[in-house]
């Protein structure tokens, strides 16, 4: 598979000295969008990750059979970006207080995720989510409910799934944050 916009194969190995994270934020087609052009992001893929199910099928997801999150993989220059600047960006593009959901759509593949694949960054993520937990609280949000897992497998989506509201700019895309800017 080639990254529609960038012209890369999604299953290259990731550069000398760029890291990844796993998010999800709902339906994995507009939380692609939101990354795919940062400056410092290298490659996006959707997928599915924190199930029981190997390889699982977007049928399989969607049917609950998996119990997967719809997510994204990021291959990012952390000498461009860092970590905290997409973290930002993941937890202003969605409610992360919805359990099982992102609005309308329901299940538990539109949890929030993340899947920390480096030691070094879970405490990033942890204090990020201690700082947009504040703001979300003062303005009558409950607590976060994003699952955070270390290490877990990732299986990449069907192709017609990637960067998907590339090839479809009318497509359907539900998420929404909460209009809560992350605290600087």
């Amino acid at each position: 598979m080639i990254h529609f916009l960038k012209n890369i194969n999604l299953d290259v190995d990731i550069p000398k000295g760029y890291k990844e994270i796993i998010l999800g934020a709902g339906c994995f087609w507009g939380v692609e969008r939101k990354f795919w052009d940062l400056d410092g992001v290298y490659l996006t893929s959707v997928g599915y990750c924190g199930g029981e199910l190997n390889n699982p099928s977007y049928e399989e997801v969607c049917k609950g059979q998996s119990n997967h999150a719809e997510v994204i993989k990021i291959y990012y220059d952390p000498n461009v970006i860092t970590l905290t600047d997409l973290l930002v960006v993941f937890w202003e593009c969605h409610d992360p207080t919805q359990g099982m959901r992102q609005g309308n759509d329901i299940g538990t593949q539109y949890r929030s995720f993340i899947n920390c694949l480096h030691n070094e960054d879970l405490k990033i993520i942890n204090d990020s989510k201690i700082k947009y937990q504040s703001i979300l609280i003062q303005n009558g949000y409950s607590e976060i409910t994003t699952e955070i897992v270390e290490n877990k497998s990732y299986f990449i989506a069907e192709e017609y799934h990637q960067q998907y509201l590339a090839k479809n700019p009318n497509g359907y895309c539900g998420i929404g944050g909460t209009n809560c800017p992350f605290p600087k």
